[in-house]
């Protein structure tokens, strides 16, 4: 249980503004260090046999400009890659959603640590309403992104990563996503958020991540 708590705690969390194509959004930001070269962590996010192993498997035409998919249903079309350092991509869900290009995009940056290893950063903007943000707030897609963050640190480490409906059902799993919300409530406080939406929006995600999430 330490390790995956240590790995919660080594991420930071700010929540921001953007503006998009469809509309205004907001950001989730997610920044930690990896303890694993640049080259290393841009294989890992760009490869598509070792991005199935700790995302989702991909497919698509998979080159700027070209389309992806992925397993879950998560689509888009990459709008921007420079290995190894930056790498941007619609971010879209459903097929409804293709009604509403723009309305999601995923950013990823990779630079050099000075301690050594890579400096990670990864920027959701999303432009959503009702009810997604006013129910769940950020916490919508952090805990997911903290989830997968997890996997990724497991899969740089040894080459393997968890399954992820085994590790989210487990204790472990369950109390990582619990505190992830919570953690990301204190970001949207931070950002400005109301201390009464605030409460509303860690609730209703944990309940989301985690059903009965007030047993322990």
């Amino acid at each position: 249980m330490k390790d995956v708590l240590d790995e919660l705690a080594a991420v930071r969390r700010t929540m921001g503004t953007t503006t998009l194509p469809a509309a205004d959004a907001y950001t989730i930001e997610l920044r930690r260090c990896y303890d694993a070269p640049v080259d290393e962590v841009w294989n890992a996010i760009t490869d598509p046999e070792r991005l199935g192993r700790w995302l989702k498997p991909v497919t698509g035409n998979l080159r700027l400009g070209g389309s992806f998919e992925l397993d879950g249903g998560e689509h888009g079309e990459i709008l921007r890659c420079d290995p190894p350092r930056r790498l941007r991509v619609s971010w879209l869900f459903g097929p409804e959603a293709d009604e509403w290009p723009g309305t999601s995009e995923v950013e990823v940056l990779l630079s050099p640590s000075p301690a050594g290893g890579t400096e990670f950063e990864l920027v959701h903007a999303a432009a959503v309403g009702e009810p997604m943000f006013p129910t769940y707030g950020p916490g919508a897609g952090g805990v997911g992104w903290d989830l997968h963050l997890l996997t990724l640190a497991r899969f740089l480490a040894d080459g393997e990563a968890p399954d992820h409906e085994e590790f989210q059902t487990s204790p472990a799993g369950r109390e990582f996503a619990r505190r992830s919300a919570v953690a990301w409530g204190e970001a949207h406080l931070a950002a400005g958020g109301d201390p009464d939406h605030v409460a509303a929006a860690v609730e209703a995600t944990t309940a989301f991540y985690v059903p009965g999430g007030n047993e322990r």
